[in-house]
């Protein structure tokens, strides 16, 4: 569905990291979702892989008060070239990057993403997910959405990671992005034993 703002290689955001920056969230009253790798992990329930950056979803009417308290805190924000209002990027003094998915909240909990007349947004059902990261509860994008979210661009291996562990755990079907990989781990067809055809003996009366 969409692609980030953060691109490249940076270093890696750990739990702790995660849990720092909700922390700050909670200073200004901000409801932060989880998203992107560490939005699956959370679900999960575990890390499963290095991440680059932290994905966050966040209301447009708390991002002045959060930005400023990150900003006090050393961050600043990096790729200004593709920044767009409602997703951007910030980076510690380490470079460790927050990436901003910002939404307006409609009166049925749709998170609208960007112009209105692009009509993209988080359904309020993706919305309700729950996860942990090192034994804390969090909010983060629910499964079904994040594999949707997963899907309609160039997807890749930590893609299909990312993919195939969400859809083993919560028992979703894959989608057809990822039939590159459904279809290598597709079992062969069984040979016929020899001397046998391939049709089935009859099994009607004599």
């Amino acid at each position: 569905m969409r692609r980030t703002a953060a691109q490249g290689e940076h270093p890696s955001i750990e739990s702790e990291d995660v849990l720092a920056f909700l922390e700050l969230a909670a200073c200004v009253g901000a409801t932060i979702w989880l998203d992107g790798g560490w939005g699956v992990d959370a679900l999960l329930g575990r890390q499963t892989r290095p991440h680059s950056d932290l994905d966050v979803v966040v209301e447009q009417r708390h991002v002045q008060a959060l930005e400023e308290l990150l900003v006090a805190h050393g961050h600043r924000r990096v790729d200004r070239e593709r920044e767009r209002p409602w997703n951007f990027v910030l980076a510690s003094r380490t470079g460790r990057r927050i990436d901003f998915h910002v939404v307006v909240l409609d009166d049925d909990g749709n998170g609208n993403y960007g112009p209105p007349e692009v009509g993209e947004q988080y359904p309020v059902a993706a919305l309700t997910g729950r996860g942990t990261v090192a034994g804390r509860s969090v909010s983060c994008i629910s499964p079904e959405w994040l594999v949707q979210f997963h899907t309609g661009y160039s997807v890749d291996d930590h893609d299909w990671a990312d993919v195939s562990a969400l859809c083993a755990r919560f028992d979703l079907p894959v989608p057809a992005d990822y039939k590159r990989w459904t279809a290598a781990q597709a079992p062969a067809p069984l040979e016929p034993p020899s001397g046998q055809g391939g049709r089935p003996r009859p099994t009607g009366r004599r």
